[in-house]
């Protein structure tokens, strides 16, 4: 029975962060406690998982969550202060954008020097540079140093090198990120030709979509720790809902730094979104059924006050907007120290992003305002994709053959 082709056990990895860097030996002379003043910062805490051969694994979490220190460990690129990294075979990494190339050399010598790193010779470097060009789709650029490369063409010609090396394991971090929408296809393609020849991939990414379309395994790194580690959409899964968690928090800070003015003579006191099943939601499904709900207090007598509501989008611009004088709703007459239970039901059709609410009650005129709370509220939307648009609209689209048009007739002369 083989062993794993990647090993990491009780991984550690931590970086001094100086306070005041000495930029001069006169300021290190004269300040010299200062220049000696750090802070330890932890990328990896005790990091342990198998990569057993053939498998495609991607390691996903927020930013400055240890993922690419972990790849750099894995690749040796960091020495682990604690723990060891083992991999089993030829690595070829592609860790981050111009590592490993030298910007004031060419294409060409370039993939020598890199091919050179990966105890490749240069006469097989050379053989499999054609490949490597046309992959990277850079034959009128060769002889260009790669100082004048533009950062889509560097990630190009990295990757197109990556996979040319012939390796056992293959170790990637963002390469989707800066590509176009062809060069991204191609990676497409070749992530299908390794997962059929069964190479050890270790795929570091934001791209959720592609993990999971991927992936025969995720781990979630968080604060440089193992948060989850087993199949893609469970672990994703995880991810999300802990993305969704940090959004209530967010969203509670933002209702503390909302303005609001008015009279006093009534006060919105609370204010929420439900879901479909009436509970509190600071993240609310597309498409499914939620209300807006406010809670108002009488501070003075008032008769046929108006309540309302506007919803903003994540640029600022108001897209819905009622109120109970809009709606034809009677009121009636509060009484001080009564309150009231405004409630707005609607289907949720904003675009994905983070949306305001601005609860608000008003006089019998509407014109004077005894409490007015702008951006009160603060939620999200979630769905499938941001369409560019403020609303979602729910909607069918078809497409037929247009009859052929009849010629235009001559104008009578």
């Amino acid at each position: 029975m083989t062993g794993p082709t990647i090993a990491c056990h009780g991984v550690w990895k931590t970086f001094r962060i100086p306070h005041d860097r000495a930029l001069t030996l006169k300021q290190r002379v004269l300040h010299p406690r200062s220049s000696r003043q750090a802070t330890e910062l932890h990328a990896l805490r005790d990091v342990s998982f198998d990569v057993p051969p053939g498998q495609f694994i991607g390691i996903i979490g927020r930013n400055g969550s240890g993922k690419s220190t972990l790849l750099k460990c894995m690749a040796g690129i960091y020495p682990p202060d604690r723990g060891t990294v083992a991999v089993d075979g030829r690595v070829s990494p592609f860790i981050e954008l111009g590592v490993g190339f030298n910007p004031e050399l060419t294409a060409r010598d370039n993939v020598v020097v890199n091919a050179a790193l990966l105890g490749i010779p240069k006469p097989e470097a050379l053989a499999r540079f054609p490949a490597i060009i046309e992959f990277a789709e850079l034959e009128r650029f060769v002889d260009l140093k790669l100082k004048n490369y533009s950062s889509g063409m560097q990630v190009r010609l990295g990757f197109a090198s990556m996979i040319q090396a012939d390796a056992d394991v293959y170790l990637v971090d963002e390469v989707l990120a800066v590509g176009d929408a062809r060069f991204q296809q191609k990676c497409f393609d070749t992530f299908r030709r390794l997962k059929r020849e069964r190479r050890t991939v270790v795929y570091v990414t934001h791209d959720l979509a592609t993990v999971e379309r991927f992936c025969d395994r995720a781990v979630l790194l968080e604060r440089g720790e193992v948060a989850a580690d087993g199949d893609p959409r469970e672990v994703i899964h995880k991810y999300r809902q802990r993305d969704i968690e940090a959004e209530r928090v967010a969203a509670a800070a933002a209702q503390t730094t909302a303005s609001r003015w008015g009279d006093g003579a009534a006060r919105v006191v609370d204010a929420w979104l439900e879901d479909d099943t009436g509970a509190r939601q600071a993240v609310l499904p597309q498409g499914r059924r939620a209300a807006f709900r406010a809670r108002i207090r009488f501070e003075s007598a008032l008769e046929n006050p108006v309540f309302g509501v506007i919803l903003k989008a994540e640029n600022g611009e108001p897209v819905f907007v009622t109120n109970t004088m809009l709606d034809g709703v009677e009121t009636g007459t509060f009484a001080a120290g009564e309150e009231a239970l405004y409630t707005v039901a609607f289907d949720m059709h904003l675009a994905e992003g983070r949306c305001t609410a601005s609860p608000a009650v008003a006089h019998q005129d509407a014109q004077r305002f005894a409490d007015w709370w702008d951006d009160g509220i603060t939620f999200a939307v979630r769905g499938e994709g941001r369409s560019g648009g403020l609303v979602d609209l729910p909607h069918e689209a078809h497409v037929e053959r247009a009859p052929a048009a009849e010629p235009l007739s001559e104008p009578a002369r």
